[in-house]
């Protein structure tokens, strides 16, 4: 394997790899690396697609590469065989939103710059977007065509659509030794195909100016009407096609989805049909004033009104008004999410009156719809995992119950019912481990756990390194772990937190993010796209330097995009995590599968800012890190023996010389070694 230079400017990267461009290539197709060094991800998505066929080719074999890029084939999925969840627990994990790269074949190349000890990777949403092109507001269950490759296609002529290529990347993803996972999302674009197919399976209410002045249990009759209505104006989609002309026969089992779906908007192929004939079926219902109730979050989750201020509507291209809503006695974190619309997976009780929900009574059929449609896509795709949407979400003022069923919660019900067939299927959740009755009603961990969640993202992302609300999290993250069913996960940056209001995260300590993330074995973790080349942000970069922005697609104010994503400039930060991957080449397999034992475990009170922790059945390494980004320090006196002799420390690695060679020992109460400086990390060899 190359040694690793010092090359700590963008220009000396660019440089170097260009110069030695394929000498690195070779280390990866020789299996020397399992990635490719010094390749920035700026500079891979740009590779040609010939170089990047060559190079699989070469690392996986011909046969594989042709097997993978068959879409009528399947590559299994290197958990094939594997029987539990647990693998999720210690993952790490790479979150990619596709706008930001462009194309699913872009996510293969950025694939080449991620080491074998990040080994899975997170899609953010595939599917068609709606209003202001937010990725999680799905508008159908087809996959969103922008993510199309003409490269791709161009490279391999029976790539030629959006699915078979996204069935391909997943295929040299899983040849590349990645797992790949989806998101399960509870709610859709509010007037999504889905809502708009099946009104039955969404809440609605009914809108006149300022007043919502019918939101009944069962309004959703009142549209199924009004969508007969306009069927009958406009015709069938599809010139000829019969349709019941009884609105219960249409929106009945015995006329499927994706008849209704061809008769109401035109056949999946034929994008723009469908998306001129729903915008015509929008219209039409909005000046009957039906809208699908908008999604919230956080207690009390119910009951709505209308915003009355005058900055909280949006006029339209056709000159439409929409009103923003809001909960009618909220709490800290209440939130509604206008172009959002949730799925009505229970009844209501005393027909809605009052914005209750009956959750002794679920929606058996929302359920199914909801599960079967999730595990088609996990099976079309061979997917091994789902990170779900919002699963911080539990309504149920009184808490978690005591006893939880099949239809507690529909994120834990998509995982169990995948897993009936594909046993390793896991659940990563979308929650932010913070306080009861904050963003849900009781204890969110036991929430997770009744929810089947394996692990959960957590808000270590949304801290400073070493400072106090850090520390503590990460010290409760930690009794967590050790104490419950699911593992929070050591979070390094994600895809909603590149964004200006948090540049401050990222200022320093990013090294350490990366190498707790890696060594300590306990927690998980998950890294966001774009963090290896990050720029230092003091003030707020223009828009186009943050990930989180292209979530969604706005051309005009204050989170509008004008043109592709930019990636950093960093080389500082690319050079210092570029050697703590290449140290991991040779020293992470050693801790992957180990339970870690701390020797210094994270201060919640912030006082002491060094940890270090070794293995706990066999230790082999030591990891020391200053948390504490601005002095050196000292390690504590250790408070519990950990060592029942003197052993002997050899330095094998810093984050802040190359040349670290260090002697030190560890004894039952002390780690003798010198201080370390802001922010390092190091590595020592226990002899």
């Amino acid at each position: 394997m190359t040694s690793t230079p010092n090359l700590q400017s963008y220009e000396d990267i660019v440089d170097y790899w260009n110069t030695n461009r394929r000498q690195l290539l070779g280390e990866y197709t020789s299996k020397q690396s399992s990635f490719v060094p010094f390749l920035l991800p700026e500079l891979a998505v740009q590779l040609d697609s010939q170089t990047v066929l060559s190079t699989l080719a070469q690392r996986i074999g011909v046969q594989s590469m042709q097997q993978a890029l068959n879409p009528q084939s399947t590559i299994p999925s290197p958990l094939e065989g594997t029987t539990s969840t647990n693998w999720m627990k210690q993952v790490n994990m790479v979150g990619v939103n596709v706008r930001t790269i462009q194309s699913f074949w872009n996510v293969v190349k950025y694939a080449l710059t991620i080491p074998e000890s990040q080994s899975s990777i997170h899609l953010l949403p595939m599917w068609e977007p709606g209003v202001v092109s937010s990725l999680y507001g799905m508008a159908s269950w087809q996959i969103n065509p922008e993510f199309f490759s003409t490269e791709l296609y161009h490279a391999v002529p029976q790539l030629n659509t959006v699915e078979k290529q996204l069935k391909a990347v997943v295929n040299l993803l899983h040849a590349m030794g990645k797992t790949v996972g989806m998101d399960v999302i509870p709610h859709t674009d509010r007037y999504s195909e889905m809502a708009l197919a099946q009104p039955q399976y969404f809440e609605w209410l009914q809108r006149k100016g300022l007043e919502i002045v019918d939101h009944r249990e069962n309004l959703h009759q009142n549209v199924q009407g009004a969508i007969m209505s306009w069927l009958v104006r406009n015709g069938s989609a599809m010139a000829g096609r019969a349709y019941p002309s009884e609105m219960e026969d249409f929106f009945g089992s015995n006329t499927s989805e994706a008849d209704r779906l061809h008769i109401l908007f035109g056949p999946p192929s034929d994008y723009r049909l469908r998306l001129d004939r729903r915008a015509s079926l929008v219209d039409w219902l909005y000046h009957k004033g039906f809208e699908p109730v908008p999604a919230t979050m956080a207690p009390p989750y119910r009951g709505l009104e209308v915003d009355p201020d005058p900055t909280a509507k949006v006029i339209d291209y056709a000159g439409r008004e929409w009103r923003d809503y809001r909960i009618t006695k909220p709490e800290k974190m209440s939130r509604v999410f206008g172009p959002l619309t949730r799925y009505k997976f229970y009844d209501r009780l005393n027909d809605n009156k009052d914005w209750e929900i009956d959750f002794d009574s679920p929606r058996k059929e929302v359920w199914d719809y909801f599960c079967r449609h999730y595990a088609a896509v996990q099976e079309e795709y061979n997917l091994d995992f789902m990170r779900g949407d919002m699963s911080h979400v539990q309504m149920r003022s009184e808490g978690v119950p005591a006893e939880t069923d099949a239809f507690y919660d529909p994120l834990g019900a998509v995982k169990a019912y995948i897993s009936q067939h594909v046993p390793y299927f896991a659940y990563f959740a979308e929650s932010f481990m913070a306080p009861p009755g904050v963003m849900a009603y009781g204890d969110e961990v036991e929430h997770l756990e009744a929810s089947l969640a394996d692990s959960t993202l957590g808000d270590l992302q949304s801290t400073v390194v070493g400072e106090e609300e850090f520390m503590e999290n990460f010290a409760h993250y930690v009794e967590v772990a050790e104490n419950r069913q699911v593992k929070p996960n050591f979070t390094l940056m994600t895809g909603d937190k590149d964004d200006p209001r948090f540049d401050k995260f990222y200022l320093r300590g990013n090294e350490a993010r990366l190498f707790i993330g890696l060594f300590l074995s306990d927690l998980p973790s998950y890294q966001g796209l774009g963090f290896a080349q990050r720029d230092p942000h003091p003030t707020p970069a223009p828009n186009e330097h943050y990930t989180k922005l292209y979530v969604f697609h706005l051309e005009e104010g204050p989170k509008a995009t004008k043109g592709p994503y930019h990636w950093g400039k960093n080389g500082g930060l690319f050079s210092n995590l570029h050697r703590i991957r290449q140290f991991a080449e040779k020293h992470w397999p050693a801790v992957q599968s180990s339970r870690s034992a701390w020797l210094l475990p994270p201060d919640a009170s912030a006082k002491q800012k060094i940890i270090a922790w070794t293995q706990a059945d066999s230790p082999q390494l030591l990891f020391v890190v200053n948390l504490g980004t601005e002095q050196a320090e000292f390690p504590t006196a250790i408070e519990s023996a950990s060592a029942q002799r003197t052993f002997q420390l050899k330095g094998l690695f810093s984050s802040l010389s190359a040349d670290f060679d260090e002697e030190g020992n560890w004894s039952s109460d002390e780690i003798s070694i010198s201080p370390l400086a802001g922010g390092e990390c190091r590595a020592y060899q226990i002899q």
